[in-house]
């Protein structure tokens, strides 16, 4: 089973070759100092940071940031706690989606079983297994991390972490309470028509179709 795993941006901590010439492994060092220089004039730092809303799910926040060239301005965004998202793949190839009402955007989405974490620290791959068994009622005995997606970056901190899974076992599907979800089943180039025609406009679910397609050569 594929275990979660994250890109490594700070090229300072790449696994050097004990064999690699030594002037090659400063090379690396150099460049990651560069890319973290070269972005200095960008960074914004918090002086202060209220509260403006807490509820179950979003925290609404107004902080106070000085800017690069000194000057103060507000941010106001919403911490998330993370979500994970799965797209389950059938022994035939076929994707399973669901279908529910969005109220934010007000209409029905066709999207791939996805949920918040529901503790903080929790095994992302952990609540990928427990929406897709409560929104599908579908095990998989295989799973593929694709990526980690920053789904709103203007205002939120919310990272999703997508799966693919395989080796699907059929179960009963029991969703929370409040949720009212239909099961679609689509083949590969089913799914990516409706990607291009805009049908699935879900970042989340956009994003796992795309990534599963190149992760199968298609």
């Amino acid at each position: 089973m594929a275990e979660e795993w994250e890109l490594n941006v700070d090229m300072a901590d790449m696994n050097v070759d004990k064999n690699v010439d030594v002037n090659v492994a400063r090379n690396v060092d150099a460049v990651a100092d560069m890319s973290v220089d070269k972005d200095a004039d960008l960074i914004e730092a918090k002086v202060g940071s209220e509260a403006v809303f807490d509820g179950c799910l979003l925290h609404v926040r107004k902080d106070t940031v000085r800017l690069p060239n000194g000057n103060l301005a507000y941010r106001e965004w919403i911490k998330h706690p993370g979500a994970s998202a799965v797209l389950p793949v059938l022994p035939d190839g076929r994707l399973i989606f669901v279908r529910q009402y969005r109220y934010p955007i007000q209409q029905v989405t066709l999207e791939i079983p996805a949920g918040k974490l529901d503790a903080e620290g929790e095994d992302p791959l952990a609540c990928a297994r427990r929406e897709l068994s409560e929104e599908t009622g579908y095990e998989a005995e295989k799973y593929t991390f694709l990526t980690k997606l920053a789904t709103t970056v203007g205002f939120s901190n919310e990272f999703i972490y997508i799966y693919a899974a395989e080796g699907m076992t059929a179960g009963r599907q029991h969703p929370d309470e409040d949720e009212f979800i239909n099961v679609c089943i689509l083949t590969m180039e089913e799914a990516l028509a409706k990607v291009r025609s805009g049908e699935i406009c879900d970042a989340k679910s956009v994003t796992a179709v795309l990534m599963l397609r190149d992760l199968q050569g298609r």
